[in-house]
């Protein structure tokens, strides 16, 4: 790469890589939108790495290979860290970890044990609890100086606020979203018209550093921890015997680490997650390789930059080439028009994609996608498949820029780009795409969970001018069903059942269903549950709303302004007429917690395919008898039921000695308590 090259040379391509790095350290961690994939910022660092290595002389303080982290934000108290919060040297093949192992070999005479954890993509904090009582949480910052977030790592509900012992100790770790929770949060700011998160990594850095907790706390954090930097009354020799006790604690380790004896052991540690990755409930982009024994960790010691007695091993990024052969608009409920781009298939993560998210009109622009031209595709958070960036060598010489629509590709009317949003949206009400996928969202499972009523059947029944609105649904006849295609005798008969079912649901299911901005299934389940009737919700003024724990100004102001519209009330009307239940049926948090059951006060998970009853069924049934039903297998988990097919979930239980239940267990139980 510098071979042959003279001084200046050399030192010409290390200001510019310099300039580079730092533009897009910026763009990453001080703006939250990165601009290039982790592989390519990477190849420039060992580009930079190996320039001042052959040319000592180069190399400065201010140089991206001799600083820890990024700039401070503004907003947040700064803390100096008492020890610096140093990073990771990388290694990214077998012969990296080869000849790290050797370097190990030669720095001390003692028997080496490597412990291999996994490299979670998240946020690095350190917490410092005081007598066992949680008192400072600081972010990495530039390794020296980060920012309180005290406030905001409160909110996150694996952080203990208090020990299972009153120690005085310093942990550190990363703060990280769970891969369901960044599926959701994208979907929900596609829908509202803002920018999306390009990766977990990124949205778990926007919500921590998020000036309002209330907000850090609607994006589902979660922690790992893997360091103790001030052990106080903790004696311990090994990372091994600190992690165990920091279990011990209370504080939240990852499970999926392994102590092995040589590094060809690492290796194989390392290969074995590297399709296993993908299965994982949050993301992770590497391995990171301990010398286990903490007097052998002395011996080795440190650079200014890093300990030498570890070493980050960075998987190769999950992505492939393909070529744009059209762009995709389609319409949201909300009106918001996406672009999805049509590819040639292109295997990623072990599964063929033909699509992938352009998100909105600045993405497209800023990365200035076009039709035919080659790109980079990824899976963000190993889900969303997604185009990061234009090969431009490739580019054909009569390409032209994409052109933006400027009309709906439903109804035609003239989109416009409300100021704030990077979303384009169709503001015609009548807009029949918007209409439709109103419709499919309050059939869905979620909502008012009209099994068989898809967005096939539900366009059809637009088409043909037999609904119009979601209290139509409960007009159609078994004759208008006929009529629409491969919808024959028993699917009718089926579908007239489960319309007819989802008159009985409870308050909260219609709420949701309804659609209102900004509104979703917890919130509406927190408002029904409160006010119990649809008219005690339509006379509610937003402060009555805001009142209740949890809901914001936004939600308060959103249902006010939806139950103030005229033709809302005629909906409702339209749907007491339908005899459509609208009131709340559920028990109340009050009346819960008074209940002697099984259940009360457990977290269980449901896992598998269930026969007896629907997910959905089971978890309400749970949760009216007390239970909390979540989606992920921890250590404060207390049962998880397994269905057929039950995968990782039920893995894990096992290993975490997790009660497991079959579903007859299940249906007995809660029959046993709701018969009492």
């Amino acid at each position: 790469m510098s071979k042959g090259q003279t001084f200046e040379e050399a030192k010409e391509k290390v200001d510019e890589l310099r300039d580079t790095l730092d533009k897009y350290s910026y763009q990453y961690y001080v703006q939250d939108k990165p601009v290039i994939s982790d592989a390519d910022y990477d190849k420039l660092y060992r580009e930079l790495v190996k320039l001042e290595e052959e040319f000592p002389d180069l190399i400065s303080n201010d140089s991206p290979t001799q600083r820890v982290g990024g700039t401070i934000l503004p907003g947040f108290e700064k803390v100096v860290h008492d020890i610096p919060m140093l990073s990771l040297s990388n290694a990214f093949s077998e012969t990296d970890l080869i000849q790290f192992d050797k370097r190990i070999q030669k720095l001390t005479d003692k028997k080496i044990q490597y412990i291999c954890e996994l490299k979670i993509d998240g946020l690095a904090i350190s917490l410092k609890y005081k007598d066992g009582k949680l008192v400072l949480a600081a972010t990495r910052g530039n390794g020296t100086i980060g920012e309180n977030v005290t406030q905001n790592m409160r909110t996150v509900k694996s952080v203990p606020l208090r020990l299972k012992k009153p120690y005085t100790i310093e942990v550190r770790g990363e703060c990280y979203m769970p891969k369901a929770s960044f599926v959701a949060l994208n979907e929900k700011r596609e829908e509202n018209g803002e920018a999306v998160f390009a990766n977990t990594r990124n949205a778990a850095a926007g919500g921590l550093r998020n000036l309002d907790a209330k907000e850090t706390a609607k994006r589902n954090l979660n922690t790992f921890f893997y360091t103790v930097a001030d052990f106080g009354e903790m004696t311990a020799d090994s990372q091994e015997t600190a992690l165990k006790q920091l279990d011990q604690l209370g504080i939240r380790t990852n499970p999926e680490r392994k102590v092995c004896e040589t590094i060809e052991e690492v290796w194989e540690y390392i290969q074995s997650f590297q399709d296993k990755r993908t299965q994982l409930p949050y993301e992770i982009d590497g391995i990171v390789i301990k010398v286990n024994e903490f007097d052998a960790q002395e011996d080795i010691g440190y650079t200014v930059k890093a300990p030498r007695w570890a070493i980050a091993y960075k998987f190769k990024a999950e992505e492939g080439t393909t070529t744009i052969r059209e762009i995709e608009w389609t319409v949201g409920r909300t009106g918001v028009v996406t672009p999805t781009a049509i590819m040639d298939p292109v295997l990623l993560a072990g599964t063929t994609v033909r699509r992938a998210s352009l998100h909105n009109v600045d993405l497209i622009k800023e990365r200035d996608i076009r039709l035919l031209d080659t790109v980079v595709v990824h899976k963000a958070g190993d889900i969303i498949p997604e185009v990061t960036r234009v090969i431009l060598e490739d580019r054909l010489p009569d390409s032209e820029s994409y052109r933006i629509p400027t009309h709906c590709p439903t109804c035609k009317s003239e989109l416009v780009h409300l100021e704030e949003e990077v979303a384009l949206r169709c503001i015609n009400p009548k807009c029949p795409a918007q209409i439709t996928e109103g419709l499919a969202h309050f059939a869905s499972r979620n909502a008012m969970n009209i099994d068989g009523m898809g967005p096939k059947v539900i366009t059809q029944l637009f088409e043909k001018g037999f609904v119009h609105d979601v209290a139509d649904l409960y007009k159609v006849t078994y004759d208008e069903l006929l009529m629409l295609d491969k919808v024959k005798d028993k699917a009718a008969t089926n579908l007239l059942t489960a319309i007819d079912a989802s008159r009985h649901n409870s308050l909260e299911r219609l709420l949701f269903g309804l659609g209102i901005r900004h509104v979703g299934a917890k919130a509406a389940k927190q408002i029904a549950e409160h006010f119990e009737t649809i008219e005690n919700i339509q006379a509610a003024k937003q402060e009555d709303i805001i009142a209740i724990e949890g809901i914001g100004d936004i939600i308060a102001e959103s249902f006010v302004t939806y139950f103030s519209l005229p033709e809302v009330d005629e909906l409702i009307n339209e749907l007491r007429l339908c005899q459509v239940n609208l009131v709340y049926l559920g028990k109340k948090k009050a009346e819960v917690a008074q209940i002697d059951s099984y259940f009360n006060g457990k977290t269980v998970v449901l896992t598998g395919k269930l026969t007896h009853f629907t997910r959905e069924e089971a978890k309400n049934r749970i949760e009216n008898l007390g239970g909390k039903v979540t989606g992920s297998v921890s250590k404060k988990t207390d049962l998880i039921v397994a269905g057929e097919e039950a995968g990782s979930k039920l893995d894990r239980a096992q290993k975490l000695e997790v009660t497991v239940w079959d579903e007859d267990q299940l249906l007995k139980a809660l029959e046993g308590e709701e018969n009492e």
